[in-house]
């Protein structure tokens, strides 16, 4: 059989790192754009402050805005400095961590699911952009948000 479901993540993963590379090349964000990266702090290769995986055991949602630093991107992940209540953090997220990706400024999203998270629920599938979750770099906006929806590759598997 064919894999579609894991070719497609490996594409998403392969979008997301192209993106990252122009951002890094340029070393800033276009116009209103911002990122919500959702990601899982057990995968073995995740590297954060011990402070951070103490309170986010499970998944770590990160906001690139206004301020970050230091981003580089590899083949396998991206390495990031962010602010933590003005305490810079170097953080490295490999991609294969990834849980989701979101821009709000433009309603795109990318969900990927986790084997463990496997389900035939539709309901599981979608996640509303507007209730991505905010961190404490994000900086609140005063633009109003429209419900967009991150489309999982799941609900198309057999």
């Amino acid at each position: 059989m064919i894999d579609y479901g894991n070719m497609m993540h490996d594409a998403m993963r392969g979008l997301i790192k192209r993106l990252l590379q122009d951002i890094a090349s340029v070393g800033k964000l276009p116009g209103d754009h911002h990122f919500f990266i959702t990601f899982n702090t057990m995968h073995p290769e995740v590297e954060i402050a011990d402070w951070l995986s103490d309170r986010y055991p499970d998944e770590m949602t990160i906001v690139v805005q206004h301020w970050f630093d230091n981003l580089k991107v590899t083949d396998d992940g991206f390495s990031i400095t962010l602010n933590f209540g003005d305490n810079p953090e170097p953080l490295y997220i490999p991609f294969m961590a990834l849980r989701t990706f979101v821009d709000p400024s433009v309603e795109f999203g990318l969900r990927f699911e986790q084997p463990e998270e496997e389900t035939n629920d539709a309901n599981d599938t979608a996640l509303s952009v507007a209730e991505a979750p905010m961190h404490e770099n994000a900086e609140p906006s005063d633009k109003p948000k429209t419900d967009g929806q991150v489309v999982s590759l799941d609900s198309f598997r057999k």
